[in-house]
């Protein structure tokens, strides 16, 4: 498939790939998580650099690469900047994942509900 094709409505393979290729690295993953988990609310880089016992200039790098790779994005907070999920970004590469998953039996590809 043509990585300019479309697999999600507005989403393209390149940007599934860009997506995943950051996420296949230990620190961007965990930050992406721990962002996740904060939802509208982000993160300073400081707390997130202390939640994850990650150097800051090292937590910057990673920073970068994942908002590069459009999945998180940042705002300036008068020395601070603060970091959220790209939620829209997320839910295009869920949305690529899924996309063909099991024979588009999209039932058969959700989570498992916890069991009591």
């Amino acid at each position: 498939m043509d990585n300019k094709e479309m697999d999600a409505p507005g989403h393209c393979e390149g940007e599934s790939l860009r997506a995943l290729a950051a996420l296949a690295q230990p620190t961007r993953l965990r930050s992406f998580k721990l962002l996740s988990a904060k939802g509208a609310e982000g993160l300073v880089a400081g707390d997130i650099s202390t939640a994850l016992d990650i150097p800051h200039n090292t937590l910057s790098t990673h920073l970068t690469i994942l908002v590069q790779a459009g999945l998180v994005t940042s705002k300036r907070e008068g020395r601070n900047r603060r970091y959220f999920v790209e939620a829209q970004a997320y839910r295009n590469m869920v949305a690529f994942l899924l996309s063909e998953c099991c024979g588009s039996d999209k039932e058969t590809c959700l989570p498992a509900a916890p069991q009591a």
